[in-house]
């Protein structure tokens, strides 16, 4: 299994609101390969069909949240694949931007490429402390970033930051990442998850209905252009 999924109880109500948490673990790196994807995308599936589910936590293995995209794709040289990956990662960072309940991501280490992408579409982002990396290394890489990435990243990324965090391909230890924008909050290994499900609670108030309206109107123009985006993505290959 790259994911699996666990809920947790928000309150001492056990039938009460829940937290589902998926966790990436392909035993590497979380490459967003097309099995990766296809199982993230029923994830958050499962969150958005129980009305029970009040958050969704994404998260990863000790030391890996995600290095990016499946290497053995992107380097094979087909480019209509690798097109149609990056545009279904589009897709999935797309999806968790745009999810009915909120996404927290709670980062155990390494967010590289794709794995700051899917940082950037999560509502809140825990990550622990440690020396790892965060950040879009695609053009020191010698790639060129999706346009629904730009897109996101002039949402999400602060404007002090965007262009290193972009073009400079400048990647940060996780407490650095907070000032570019792709980290809200740092902990120490150990309290990860219970960070994660303290924000996680901190949504249990909220009026599904309220939030899901609200988060429409708030992020329909990005959503909107990022679909755009993918879909001209997508003409390409």
């Amino acid at each position: 299994m790259t994911v699996t999924t666990e809920t947790h109880a928000l309150t001492d109500d056990a039938a009460g609101p829940l937290a589902l948490v998926a966790t990436m673990d392909d035993g590497k790196v979380n490459a967003l390969s097309y099995d990766m994807l296809a199982a993230l995308n029923g994830a958050i599936d499962e969150a958005e069909s129980n009305d029970a589910v009040r958050a969704m936590i994404l998260t990863g293995r000790e030391g890996k949240f995600s290095a990016g995209f499946d290497l053995s794709v992107m380097n094979a040289g087909d480019m209509a694949a690798i097109v149609n990956l990056v545009a279904d990662g589009g897709d999935l960072v797309r999806r968790l931007y745009g999810c009915s309940v909120p996404v927290i991501a709670a980062s155990t280490g390494h967010a590289i490429a794709a794995g700051a992408l899917m940082l950037m579409g999560c509502d809140v982002r825990v990550s622990v402390d440690g020396p790892f990396k965060v950040g879009l290394n695609e053009v020191a890489i010698g790639m060129t970033l999706p346009q629904w990435a730009h897109t996101l990243a002039e949402q999400r990324l602060s404007k002090r930051h965007i262009q290193r965090a972009i073009a400079n391909a400048r990647l940060t230890d996780p407490a650095s990442a907070v000032d570019v924008g792709f980290v809200d909050r740092i902990v120490e290994p150990d309290q990860l998850m219970a960070a994660a499900l303290e924000e996680a609670a901190e949504m249990v108030p909220l009026d599904a209905g309220a939030y899901k309206r609200t988060m429409d109107g708030f992020r329909k123009p990005t959503l909107d252009q990022m679909a755009a985006d993918i879909a001209a993505d997508r003409a390409t290959a």
